[in-house]
């Protein structure tokens, strides 16, 4: 499932809300907000009511937090146990979300790391170091019977956090939430991202995703979708496929590509279109594509599951494309 966390003041409910729904268009399945004090944590029944997706509360510390986010109705909690005092502490929330039938998220970055567990390790994040603090929380949390969780573990570099999560994966059978942390700017973070939690993925590791980005949750839903899409595990919206252009080129493709891509992305049926830029092997290369086309001399040539239905002038190519697009 896919998943992302609003950059929205959790305590402004309606800019909350406004951002959720955003979201929830464009396919995010799981919703994660910041929880920082008391009112935050009072406005979450408020912002549940009014959402589809399921709800998680990120909390950091406060144990009363996360009761509260427990009254409040959400539908997990993201916290670490070992971070919120006293056994007796760590009982009352886990406790709190048995009764409510609530998860909770183990979320272990390379950068909260137990200062006990670094020394052990020469004060070296490893994949080792941060399997150890994971394992630390969950037990716990089994401590008191609470075996509802999930765990993450997230480095900033794919191969630290591919390796923990491989290793953590022979240890337990807790569902995992896949993501690279602090993964970067659109375009850098999307690939880092792509790699660490593909491989992953490839791998029959991971249960949910996020692509963490600094940018807008919208981009992280439409990479995480990439993701899943190009591994074959979810269909949802077109895929779109194009050539990379070569000497043969004879029409203005790029653009054409750019064009396409906008226009056709908000369909929600799972298709494949193609845009090639040779009228020679285009069709060929692309057969499998429900439709798509490939350019000539000046012209696009139309088809569908490789078969030519027409052929247009250039500046004709995008409205007669959308047309058969729509007949889908």
């Amino acid at each position: 499932m896919v998943q992302s966390m609003c950059n929205t003041d959790t305590r402004d409910v309606q800019a909350t809300v406004k951002q959720i729904k955003a979201l929830e268009k464009e396919g995010c399945e799981i919703i994660r907000v910041a929880v920082l004090d008391m009112t935050a944590a009072k406005k979450l029944g408020q912002i549940k009511r009014q959402i589809q997706i399921p709800l998680v509360a990120d909390i950091h510390f406060d144990y009363q937090l996360a009761l509260e986010a427990v009254r409040q109705g959400v539908d997990k909690i993201r916290i670490n146990p070992g971070n919120i005092g006293s056994l007796d502490r760590i009982k009352k929330v886990a406790d709190a979300c048995k009764e409510k039938k609530i998860p909770i998220r183990i979320g272990v970055n390379s950068g909260s790391i137990e200062s006990r567990i670094l020394k052990k390790y020469k004060n070296k994040v490893t994949p080792k170091s941060m399997v150890e603090s994971a394992l630390y929380h969950v037990k716990l949390l089994e401590k008191f019977d609470f075996r509802d969780i999930v765990i993450s573990l997230k480095a900033p570099d794919v191969n630290r956090t591919v390796s923990a999560y491989q290793l953590l994966s022979e240890k337990v059978n807790y569902p995992l939430h896949l993501g690279i942390t602090e993964a970067g700017t659109k375009w850098s973070g999307t690939i880092k991202s792509a790699i660490g939690i593909g491989t992953l993925l490839y791998q029959g590791i991971g249960d949910t995703i996020r692509v963490s980005l600094t940018d807008s949750p919208i981009e992280e839903v439409k990479a995480g979708w990439e993701i899943l899409k190009d591994l074959d595990l979810r269909k949802r919206g077109r895929i779109l496929i194009s050539c990379p252009t070569c000497g043969r080129t004879q029409i203005d493709l790029i653009p054409l590509a750019k064009k396409i891509e906008k226009a056709t992305e908000n369909i929600e049926k799972p298709i494949t279109i193609a845009v090639m830029g040779c009228a020679v092997n285009g069709p060929g290369e692309a057969r499998e594509a429900d439709i798509g086309v490939a350019g000539g001399k000046k012209l696009g040539i139309i088809f569908r599951k490789g078969k030519v239905i027409k052929t247009v002038k250039e500046k004709d190519i995008l409205l007669a494309l959308m047309a058969e697009i729509k007949k889908l």
